[in-house]
């Protein structure tokens, strides 16, 4: 045995409760009660803190290549740790080149391979020309692939039609991957007007894209018997349809996002260019809605969606929502966000956890390895103070450009120690590129 992380609050699969994790080559490597540690092993005693299975988010836009001046490897993966998320999952853009071809995907993780603190594995993309790349791109070691139905909002990268959906859900079927949609009707999208006002930004992107994008992904998927996950859902109106596709059997999946679980309408201020994103942060009858379809279980799980941008980009002198990059900059306080948000609604820690950490890790077919505290899994956890308060300094967080909307902020829940693969996160701790569920290759 190597070490031991011992507490008497270890959350395991069944529940927090008192335990011994021995660590062993990187593995968790027997469960032991509190107190049965092996002689001459060290243990670290974390005492009544939670021992917590390291966080995955499987939304992250780190950008490198091509973009790496808004946010690249090194930096995205350190600010990741730091906030006690171990593994993420890198979106297939803004990177130039995108990740849309097996070429692509080489280009990325040569990048990614100098450069990664924590474990990082990757998303290919759908765009209108590659579906005869889905497979070679699977074999090659993606999570699966993710596609827009309205502008991406870089020309690399365009979107696709519902027809080109069901055409890579028939594919994506017999391989048992998923297609991460960002789900917008852009029949309901109309380009937002110059000016510093976020209600006219908000009402440029009714929750009538989002809602009418999801029914037709509802039939999509049921028709092709395929796997689709939508993203970053901001309206709680297409609820209703996800838990009544979900009890007719239809594979789908949701995920929400700290910031619209955090922040309502009501509270951005004119020229807080910080708080754009697409979907737009929607008012409070939207946010309370969200955390009910997380209790329910119909919404799966909470990632960051990640995408920083220089503070030009945001035009942050201008305040104008209008010429503003939307993207929230969040990958280091997902964990703290989220729990603060959901301590003041009764939440329980045991609760929120599989949200932020074996259900993104079973989206990217990761759940064998990431994601929970079992034996012969990574050893991949955080011990957390879920009571120490702090008010996020934007110079400390470790994003590339801190321009973040948390800035000042109070928040709660602190990740102290972090390990990953059985060490514990430092200077010369290395992350490690993952292959897919379906990779042929050994890892680089």
């Amino acid at each position: 045995m190597d070490w031991a992380v011992a507490g008497r609050k270890v959350l395991l699969p069944g529940g927090s409760r008192p335990a011994c994790l021995h660590i062993e080559a990187g593995k968790f490597a027997e469960i032991a009660p509190i107190g049965h540690s092996h002689p001459g092993v060290d243990v670290y005693e974390a005492g009544e803190l939670p021992v917590l299975p390291g966080l995955v988010d499987s939304h992250v836009h780190v950008n490198q290549p091509g973009r790496t001046e808004w946010e690249g490897f090194a930096s995205a993966t350190r600010a990741a740790m730091v906030g006690g998320t171990t593994t993420i999952v890198d979106m297939p853009l803004n990177s130039i080149p995108p990740t849309v071809s097996v070429e692509a995907l080489d280009v990325k993780r040569a990048e990614a391979g100098l450069e990664v603190r924590s474990d990082v594995a990757f998303w290919g993309g759908l765009v209108p020309d590659n579906l005869d790349q889905l497979e070679p791109m699977a074999e090659a070691g993606v999570c699966g692939f993710k596609a827009f139905l309205v502008d991406s909002g870089v020309p690399e990268f365009p979107p696709v039609d519902l027809q080109q959906i069901r055409d890579a859900l028939e594919v994506l079927a017999r391989l048992g991957l998923p297609l991460l949609v960002h789900a917008e009707d852009p029949a309901h999208i109309h380009s937002a007007p110059d000016g510093n006002h976020y209600v006219d930004y908000l009402r440029s992107r009714a929750p009538e894209a989002e809602e009418e994008a999801v029914l037709g992904l509802i039939d999509a998927a049921a028709d092709t018997g395929g796997h689709v996950h939508v993203l970053h859902l901001a309206s709680a109106g297409a609820l209703p349809a996800i838990s009544m596709a979900k009890e007719r059997g239809v594979g789908i999946t949701a995920e929400t996002c700290p910031h619209y679980l955090f922040f309502s309408s009501e509270e951005v201020p004119d020229g807080a260019t910080q708080f754009k994103c697409a979907p737009p942060i929607r008012d409070r009858s939207h946010q309370d809605g969200l955390w009910g379809g997380l209790s329910s279980g119909t919404l799966d799980m909470v990632v960051s969606d990640h995408s920083p941008a220089p503070p030009e980009l945001k035009a942050v002198e201008s305040g104008d929502f209008g010429a503003a990059w939307g993207g929230i900059s969040s990958v280091q306080l997902r964990l703290a966000v989220t729990w603060t948000a959901a301590r003041d609604r009764g939440w329980a820690l045991e609760n929120l956890v599989p949200k932020l950490a074996l259900a993104p890790a079973a989206l990217a077919g990761l759940a064998g390895r990431k994601g929970a505290i079992a034996v012969g899994m990574d050893a991949d956890l955080l011990v957390f103070d879920p009571d120490a308060g702090f008010i996020v300094d934007p110079t400390t967080l470790e994003h590339r450009h801190p321009l973040t909307p948390y800035g000042g902020r109070s928040l709660t829940g602190v990740a102290g120690l972090v390990v990953l693969r059985g060490e514990p996160a430092g200077p010369l701790t290395a992350g490690l590129l993952l292959p897919g569920p379906r990779a042929t290759a050994s890892t680089p």
